[in-house]
């Protein structure tokens, strides 16, 4: 009998110590923004380096936008060229 009640006082705090307790009083983790999820009002993703460009109807990555135009890499550049001027 002993033994009995013995073994019910250690089962009795391992079994509580899986108990998953739900309520107020448990936090959950930040739910985090996927990956690309920061795209502006034409779509574009900044994150990744994509801007809208009103002369090319599309979203363009500056610097490859820059080479394949031949115009110089840098933004005043690339907003004087999407604009149109």
């Amino acid at each position: 009998m002993r033994i009995l009640i013995l073994l019910i006082c250690l089962c009795v705090p391992l079994a509580s110590g899986c108990y998953k307790q739900t309520g107020a009083q448990t936090e959950e983790a930040p739910a985090k923004a996927m990956v690309g999820a920061d795209r502006d009002a034409h779509g574009c993703i900044p994150s990744a380096g994509y801007s809208w460009c009103q002369k090319t109807n599309k979203c363009e990555r500056p610097w490859e936008l820059a080479k394949e135009q031949g115009f110089p890499n840098d933004e005043e550049s690339f907003k004087a060229f999407c604009a149109g001027e």
